[in-house]
């Protein structure tokens, strides 16, 4: 076949993709072989034939896919996204506490005293003694230097007895609401542990890098170049940024034609309203209506972690009968904040892993409803991970969208029956359970807890197996997700999530050319192929941000 036909210059396209095996998430047309698209948007869906119509020979970009899959960019509903640190250390994934030491005595070798090391991403149960670290694990290599190595969900640190120093930290300091300093059951002494709101306790009077300004700002910005690089090889076209970030930055990638995915950036919720003003006039400046940089939802905490037990549960944990895990707010102060930035516009998500923080924010969201009135919202629950059966069907009666990670579930499944046991588990990523009851669910990662690869999320929602695979159907295997349902919810779902369900999240004609082609067919390929897959292309508003082949 041809690729290069004659075609009017009304119906010409800047970029075609033919032979493709498009899955398009349009339930009216939800398959194709071609895609023509021009000035950013999708402008015809259909054939090989019919799409080769819209080529103008020396204008028209050609992409033959060969038979590959042809999806919606990856929309990842929920992000920490930021520049990358060179100097960081990385322990995703270790099972020898002891690589703690070797990696903090080699950044310490290359710092000099005083200067604050840190790192993270580790996870306690995946080490051969399942117990948490401590401080003398990392003090022997850092008398001279501040080391700070948080625990892969972000809820839990380990710092070394210098920090604690600094911080003022003995066995007589007592934790603030919302954390707990973890102490030695012998001594009394601090192990090194702070988990959530005691990690705000942290000082540690670190010696600055001696960098000029310009040095200093050279780094970040190309540690966000690094971490724009990473998202569009993985296929992610947009971004949610799970609270604040530096609009200007990205003002600035943009001007430079550096953004190669959109992104939303929300602020932290408070029932402040002259702060909330404030949020009013940066969200005209970067209105839903808009389609790269944009405001995004307010996000506040109401508990911890699974993982550092300070998940707010209904019934003390399994493994640990002292505690039912730590609220961030009291509930009064949650239910007051979401009402007073409900009224007046704002879209919301709540941090909520335990059954009762989902409960607790359930029942705000619904008090907010009875105060203000019912509108499309779109407030959002972020995690939703352990629910009560009774809570799931009112995610879609009150409208609130389960804003979920799927790669959560195949990380924790490791530790989650020890920690809260067989029953409450039945409602814990329960995909199926909240589609069922009517839910739309928005998929993401929540990196940089966990890896940013769509491919990892797929897998998770699918499979529901860890990692490295494994014999049976799964945890919980009822809750499992078709690839196709995957792959909807990381693209239309998240898109939904935000207001843009109108113009981005499916292959079709009106819509915002977000397109990636995978490398294999994930539709038909075998569920050990999944993690396996790469990107071949990544298209952000028509345009090639990144070609495997290039």
């Amino acid at each position: 076949m041809p690729l290069s036909i004659s075609c009017s210059e009304k119906n010409k396209a800047g970029l075609v993709i033919l032979n493709g095996k498009v899955l398009t998430i349009d339930e009216k047309n939800p398959m194709a072989e071609a895609v023509a698209i021009d000035g950013g948007k999708i402008i015809a869906v259909g054939t090989t034939k019919k799409i080769s119509s819209f080529i103008s020979e020396g204008f028209t970009k050609v992409i033959d896919a060969r038979g590959r899959l042809v999806i919606p960019g990856f929309n990842d509903a929920h992000v920490h996204f930021g520049p990358l640190d060179p100097d960081f250390i990385e322990l995703r994934y270790i099972t020898d506490p002891a690589v703690m030491t070797q990696k903090v005595a080699a950044q310490v070798a290359k710092s000099k005293p005083g200067e604050l090391i840190r790192g993270g991403h580790w996870v306690h149960e995946l080490f051969t003694d399942k117990l948490w670290p401590t401080k003398e694990l990392i003090d022997k290599v850092s008398p001279d230097n501040p080391v700070i190595l948080d625990r892969a969900d972000g809820h839990s640190t380990l710092v070394n007895s210098y920090v604690l120093r600094m911080s003022g930290i003995t066995k007589d300091t007592e934790a603030p609401f919302g954390g707990e300093i973890q102490k030695d059951p012998v001594t009394g002494e601090p192990t090194g542990i702070l988990k959530d709101a005691a990690m705000d306790l942290i000082r540690t009077g670190n010696s600055k890098v001696t960098r000029s300004i310009e040095e200093e700002n050279e780094r970040k910005w190309q540690g966000y170049l690094l971490a724009m690089k990473e998202a569009r090889e993985l296929g992610v076209t947009s971004l949610q940024n799970a609270g604040a970030a530096d609009f200007q930055v990205y003002e600035k990638l943009q001007k430079e034609g550096l953004l190669t995915s959109r992104i939303d950036i929300g602020e932290p919720l408070t029932a402040d309203t002259a702060v909330l003003l404030k949020y009013r006039e940066t969200e005209k400046k970067y209105p839903k209506t808009g389609d790269w940089i944009r405001f995004g939802y307010l996000k506040a905490f109401a508990d911890g972690s699974i993982g550092s037990s300070t998940a707010l549960m209904f019934e003390p944990y399994s493994d640990n009968p002292s505690t039912s895990g730590l609220a961030m707010w009291p509930y009064d102060e949650i239910e007051k904040m979401i009402v007073t930035a409900d009224k007046m516009g704002f879209q919301i998500g709540v941090h909520a892993i335990g059954d009762k923080a989902n409960n607790w924010v359930l029942n705000a969201y619904e008090k907010a409803i009875a105060t203000n009135g019912k509108r499309n919202s779109r407030h959002r629950i972020e995690h939703s991970q352990t629910v009560s059966l009774s809570d799931i069907p009112r995610f879609a009666k009150l409208g609130v969208i389960p804003s979920m990670q799927p790669t959560h579930c195949i990380s924790d499944k490791l530790f989650y029956e020890k920690r809260v046991g067989y029953e409450r588990c039945k409602g814990t990523y329960a995909w199926r359970s909240f589609i069922d009851s009517g839910s739309i669910l928005a998929f993401g990662t929540d990196y940089q807890v966990e890896p940013l690869n769509p491919m990892e999320g797929l897998y998770a929602a699918v499979t529901r197996k860890d990692r490295l695979g494994e014999e049976g159907e799964g945890w919980f295997p009822e809750q499992k997700l078709s690839m196709e349902e995957a792959i909807k919810y990381y693209t239309l779902g998240s898109a939904y999530a935000q207001f843009m369900d109108d113009r981005k999240g499916m292959i079709k004609a009106g819509y915002l050319a977000d397109i990636v082609i995978t490398d294999r067919d994930l539709l038909t390929i075998p569920e050990d192929q999944i993690m396996k897959t790469k990107i071949d292309y990544t298209i952000v508003g028509g345009k090639v941000v990144y070609s495997k082949e290039e």
